[in-house]
Formats: structure tokens, C-alpha cells, sequence
């Protein structure tokens, strides 16, 4: 499968088991987002197409940037040494304008790791041609506290498996992409607060399926997720006699789902309620098994943007059922993922 990401600039404010039917006859509904079919289908073929809109040179400027930072051997060594007891701990807020947030005020654009596949967390409207939903709201957000009001943000597309290497490289200055802060990432790479809290579940067909949990009735059966996910991680500590499916992308694990040729999903149940939006005929099961935070990640040698992130998110999620994020979780997730009171409380370390 291609790796290439898709690299395009904007400005804020735009916004066959037998006996199974297989093949695209077994495709169901995407509930009023047909569109995104096309994208998944594209993904599985392994075609990359670049997506490019507004200034042509952002996205070339995107592609050439330096590494980020020169402390990161030192910080890799102090994260390897220090014992991992609150990996969600990050550094305290500051609006300070160290060396990494002058480097993006200097440039005049942020450029950030998303993901244009997860519906309702980061995708592109079929309508707008834009790519819209939760993460791309807060990515809106910390750009205009660096950058001022309108600013510029080149969004890079990145697989899961590539989210770490594009920051450890300087491709990006941060990964917005429901990625989970963990004792493993935290030696790679720097996080900012939690700002969402999710958990690994299983995303199964409503009928034809005999699975009933993350049990023994896994056996034999192919589950899907993503390369590099923390679902990776559990099927392969605890597999139950399943067969692990790779994919670049998880949302071409529905896909595969939809093709009969995946029996299961394991993703993180808020990306799975987003699936489960796009096709009525699956469905959550169980619940959740694991503890999964999402932070904005960032080199580890930034800490002045991971400060500044930080004091960006303290901003938003002030204010309770008026905050920011409460406004941006009511557009985006309430309907499909509904009962979250509020975004986690944050814990810092300094």
C-alpha cells in the first residue's frame, strides 16, 4: 500500500468468505456521506492522489522543512530513563514564544498531521472539498493562537504507522490525528494534555456474525485494524485465535467489513461510532477495553510548543457547556458518540 501522504494548504474558516456476499454488491449505506466510499476504495488500491489547494508553495515549503529542534537525543534519553507512570502528564501551559513556536510565526503557516478519512474526527466534506470535524477544529484553533486571526495551515495527510516518523523528521510540527498518548509514544515524541478520552471496541456486522466480544469467539475470524495502533498492540498480546489484518487507515477496515473480507474492526470506539454513522448495518459490541487519551503530538524537542498547545487547550475547554470544546463536541460527536460531560481533566508534570 502507497505511502505517500497527501500534502494541501487552507486558510481557517473554509470549511470473499464463502458463503457471504462479497465483492462491491455487499457495500452498504454510508449514511449521507456516499462520497467517502470513493476515498476508502481509492486507499485500498493503494492510489495516492495530492490534494492541494490554496498558495501552491505551501505545500512544497511543507515537504522541505528542517528537522525540528536540536535537543531530541537528550530528551529521547531523559523520556528512556524516567519511569512511565502518568503518560497523559504534559508540561505546563505557557504563551511564551520559544524557538519552535518563532519558527512556525516566522514560516507563516502551520503544518499539521491529519488524518481526511476518520468521519467526524478529520475528513473531507464530499460538499465543501474541505476537510472538516473535531481534530481539524482544534487544529483551527491552536493556529490562530500562533498565528493571529484567517491564519495559514498546511494539513498533511499521514497513515497511522507514519504519524511518529513525519514529527521525529520535521514533515510536520504536529500530528492532530486521534492519536493516543501512551508509555511507548511518550519515548518519541511529546504530547500535549489529553483533550479527548476513548477506548479499544469491536465493530461487527448487526447479523451474520457470531462474534460476541473480545472472547474466544474471535477464533478463527479476521480482525481488522490499524498499522501502528494501539489496537495492533492488544490483538497481538492477546489475539484469541484471530487472524490480525493490517491496514493503512482504519476507516479501510469498514471497508473490508463491507467487502466480507474483515469479520471484525478493533479501533477506538470513538473512531468506530464515526464508522457506524457512515453504515447503519454495523455496530459497536462489548465494551471498552483499554484507556485511550488523545494528545496533539509534537518533537520532543519542541516544549515550548508543547507549552503553548497546552495553553491553547486550557483556553478551550474553559467554560464549561459553553467552552469551545463542548461547542465543537456537540457539532461533531455528540449525536454518534453521546455522554461525554466534558473533555478529561489535564495532568502536568511541571
Amino acid at each position: 500500500m502507497s505511502r505517500s501522504n497527501a500534502t494541501f494548504g487552507v486558510r481557517s474558516g473554509g470549511s470473499g468468505r464463502p458463503g457471504r456476499r462479497s465483492g462491491l454488491s455487499r457495500l452498504r449505506g454510508w449514511g449521507g456521506v456516499g462520497a467517502m466510499a470513493a476515498a476508502c476504495l481509492l486507499a485500498l488500491t493503494a492510489i495516492a492522489l495530492p490534494l492541494e489547494c490554496g498558495s501552491p508553495g505551501e505545500a512544497s515549503a511543507a515537504a522541505a522543512l528542517p528537522p525540528a529542534g536540536s535537543g531530541v537525543d537528550h530528551a529521547q534519553q531523559a523520556m528512556a530513563d524516567a519511569p512511565c507512570t502518568d503518560p497523559e502528564a504534559s508540561l505546563r501551559p505557557s504563551d511564551a514564544a520559544g524557538p519552535a513556536v518563532q519558527r512556525i510565526q516566522k514560516r507563516g503557516y502551520l503544518t499539521v498531521g491529519v488524518d481526511q478519512n476518520s468521519y467526524l474526527w478529520g475528513y473531507r466534506d464530499p460538499e465543501s472539498g474541505q476537510i472538516v470535524g473535531f481534530d481539524i477544529d482544534l487544529v483551527r484553533a491552536i493556529a490562530t493562537d500562533i498565528l493571529g486571526p484567517n491564519p495559514r495551515i498546511v494539513f498533511k495527510t499521514i497513515p497511522t504507522d507514519q504519524r511518529i516518523p513525519a514529527i521525529q523528521s520535521g514533515d510536520v510540527d504536529m500530528v492532530v490525528r486521534t492519536m493516543t498518548i501512551n508509555c511507548d509514544r511518550i519515548k518519541q515524541v511529546a504530547f500535549s494534555a489529553a483533550y479527548f478520552e476513548a477506548g479499544q471496541q469491536l465493530l461487527v456486522p448487526k447479523t451474520g456474525t457470531t462474534i460476541t466480544g473480545f472472547d474466544g469467539s474471535l477464533a478463527g475470524k479476521r480482525v481488522c485494524t490499524a498499522s501502528g495502533s494501539t489496537g495492533q498492540a492488544l490483538l497481538e498480546s492477546e489475539p484469541h485465535g484471530s487472524h490480525i489484518v493490517l491496514v493503512e487507515n482504519q476507516l479501510d477496515c469498514l471497508v473490508l467489513l463491507q467487502l466480507g473480507q474483515a469479520d471484525a474492526v478493533l479501533t477506538d470506539n470513538a473512531l468506530a461510532a464515526g464508522q457506524a454513522a457512515q453504515d447503519p448495518q454495523v455496530h459497536l459490541i462489548g465494551q471498552p477495553l483499554t484507556h485511550e487519551p488523545y494528545g496533539v503530538a509534537m518533537n520532543l524537542a519542541d516544549t515550548d510548543l508543547v507549552r503553548r498547545v497546552n495553553m491553547v487547550l486550557q483556553k478551550y475547554t474553559n467554560g464549561g457547556a459553553n467552552s469551545q470544546w463542548m461547542q465543537a463536541y456537540n457539532k461533531w460527536l455528540a449525536h454518534n458518540l453521546p455522554g461525554v460531560s466534558g473533555p478529561p481533566a489535564p495532568l502536568y508534570k511541571d
